[in-house]
């Protein structure tokens, strides 16, 4: 036995095990991640069997949330974040303070110390951050008004647990014999926390927007695809790393502003696609590392106060994280967004938690009961989600992009799935040739752009049966679905052709492999933009001879 196999051994027995539940999940139509939460507590220390490294799980899947948020930085800007700060600062704070309270009159109505339902309170009050961004990752709302609130909303419980964490231990000596020495300390430790975060900002904003972009254009210009990968990565984790040790922020703040830096560039693109598959697998190694904290006697022991807790994160938080943000003037649908994507909470609380119980803030059945109902609330959020995406648009009244799902009136159109970069250029030449076109996408601000111009446009999910029925396939020339994800738009192409087999399917693919799956699903032809940039290129050579 070698001293690396602990590693390896966690790193190979928790993809193994996500995988076989995540596709048992899969097949019984529940969220990947409640197989994936499954497979922790199968390799955790309170089932019998297999028992994987609980601290080196929690090492890697620390990992996933940096790849994670360096991915979301990578979509935003700074104007991204100005844009939102007016709803997303004093909606979060006054949404943690608010919880916090919540939290202590639970430990009230339990007779625990005053110390430890605040603490207990903060805990709950913060959402985690893969799983809101993978919700919103996957339902495509990093682009929309809504997506922009809930990650400028995320970045400021991030600054404030950041605070939180340096304050606990400062708080825990309060009660020293020297009071005034200890208040002096405790304001100390404040405005020095304060400027190493407004230090390491200020550094990113002016020195690595310059420089960031400038180093990956200089790897770039050497042709090694490799060095580029490897250049991305080193950015990403070296600063991430290098923010937690010398400025004392969150290695999750430190990625999110590494990425919108690098974002600056026009080579932002691929960097996201160069770390998407390791993003992946951590991730799912995150959700691995959780269901390992699973005790699950505590349901037995405590399952009253398991519900309480439960119900303050999911009902409780995403109550008034909906009233704060309709009291911002913002539609129903934003704040429904909100209030469901805060209704959870994840590796922040964690981290709290143990230092509590460190600090003799927080004890040993208070954790486990913290933990049971975040691991809980990460099992029903995709569900809240999932009626999320059930529910019909509101009233233009409401939203202006936002209306009914209504059945098209028009006759021998071409609909086009996807606005993105390739949708975008598809709906124009279908234009100049005199094409009527009738486009799917999922981004708000995309529809609206559409409806804008006049062109008849539907916001929701294209294999949707709601949305699907409203098309006019039957009386359509033909389906266009410019999605780059193949098991995306082949989810669409499968129902599209199952509901109307002789309808003409066009989509798009990057290699062969997706080809042959677009084709599988029912596609009448598929594009691969490597052919066909071959073809237009042979075509622009002169006649031979």
């Amino acid at each position: 036995m070698h001293d690396a196999q602990p590693l390896i051994v966690t790193l190979v027995g928790g993809l193994v095990l996500a995988f076989i539940f995540g596709m048992a999940a899969h097949r019984l139509k529940l969220p990947a991640l409640a197989g994936y939460l499954l497979a922790g507590v199968v390799a955790g220390p309170f089932t019998p069997g297999y028992v994987a490294n609980a601290h080196l799980a929690q090492e890697l899947a620390e990992l996933g949330v940096i790849l994670l948020m360096f991915g979301v930085g990578l979509h935003f800007s700074l104007k991204d974040l100005l844009e939102v700060k007016a709803v997303a600062i004093p909606g979060a704070l006054v949404q943690m303070a608010a919880t916090t309270a919540l939290g202590m009159v639970l430990g009230w109505a339990l007779d625990w110390p005053l110390a430890q339902g605040f603490v207990f309170g903060l805990a709950l009050s913060v959402a985690s951050t893969v799983v809101l961004l993978r919700a919103l990752e996957e339902r495509h709302l990093f682009e929309t008004s809504r997506g922009r609130i809930a990650v400028g909303w995320l970045i400021v419980e991030d600054l404030a647990m950041v605070l939180a964490l340096v304050l606990l231990p400062a708080l825990a000596s309060v009660g020293s014999p020297d009071q005034a020495e200890s208040g002096r300390s405790l304001w100390i430790t404040i405005a020095m926390t304060l400027g190493k975060v407004g230090l390491f900002v200020a550094l990113m904003l002016i020195v690595g927007k310059r420089f960031i972009p400038w180093l990956l254009k200089f790897v770039a210009h050497s042709g090694s695809r490799e060095l580029f990968r490897l250049a991305v990565l080193a950015i990403a984790l070296g600063i991430a790393f290098g923010a937690a040790q010398l400025f004392g922020v969150s290695f999750e703040l430190g990625a999110f502003l590494a990425g919108m830096m690098m974002g600056e560039s026009k080579l932002a693109q691929q960097a996201a696609e160069d770390t998407l598959p390791l993003r992946d697998a951590f991730a799912v190694l995150f959700f691995v590392s959780i269901g390992m904290l699973f005790n699950w006697h505590v349901l037995l022991e405590h399952p009253l106060t398991v519900l309480a807790a439960f119900l303050i994160i999911t009902l409780g938080k995403g109550l008034v994280a909906y009233v704060i943000v309709r009291a911002f003037g913002r539609p129903k649908r934003t704040a429904i967004t909100i209030g469901i994507s805060l209704a959870q909470i994840g590796e922040f609380s964690f981290i709290l938690a143990s230092l509590g119980v460190s600090l003799g803030f927080l004890s040993g059945p208070a954790r486990d009961i913290l933990l049971a109902a975040a691991i809980v609330s990460i099992l029903v959020n995709p569900l809240m989600f999932k009626w999320l995406d059930r529910l019909r648009e509101e009233p233009a009244s409401e939203v202006a992009t936002d209306i009914p799902f209504v059945a098209t009136g028009q006759t021998g159109h071409v609909v086009v799935v996807g606005y993105g970069r390739v949708g975008r250029a598809t709906v124009q030449d279908l234009q100049a040739a005199g094409h009527r076109v009738l486009v799917v996408d999922l981004v708000e601000e995309r529809v609206a752009e559409l409806r804008g111009q006049g062109v008849e446009a539907v916001l929701g999910q294209a294999s949707g049966d709601d949305v699907l029925d409203v098309l006019n396939l039957p009386g359509a020339t033909a389906l266009i679905v410019t999605i780059p994800d193949p098991f995306e738009s082949g989810e669409v192409v499968r129902v599209a052709r199952a509901k109307h087999p002789g309808l003409f399917i066009v989509a798009r693919a990057h290699d062969t492999e997706p080809a042959v799956h677009l084709a599988a699903q029912g596609a009448s032809e598929v594009v691969m933009a490597e052919t066909e940039t071959g073809r237009a290129m042979v075509a622009l050579l002169p006649a031979h001879g």
